[in-house]
């Protein structure tokens, strides 16, 4: 059974990391999203208080 062969799984583990840091890793950064963040007007913004008459 070679999964109980305690001796590759470093090896198996540290190439599966690589691979995902040097290939999938700069494919997933380089997204750009659409929508960009506008920036807010620094004024508060006056919200009345809310009229809850059930309570």
């Amino acid at each position: 059974m070679p999964q109980l062969n305690p001796g590759p799984w470093f090896n198996i583990l540290l190439i599966s990391w690589l691979t995902f840091l040097l290939i999938l890793l700069p494919k997933i950064l380089s997204h750009k999203t659409n929508n960009c963040p506008t920036p807010q007007s620094q004024d508060k913004l006056f919200l009345p208080p809310w009229n809850w008459p059930w309570l």
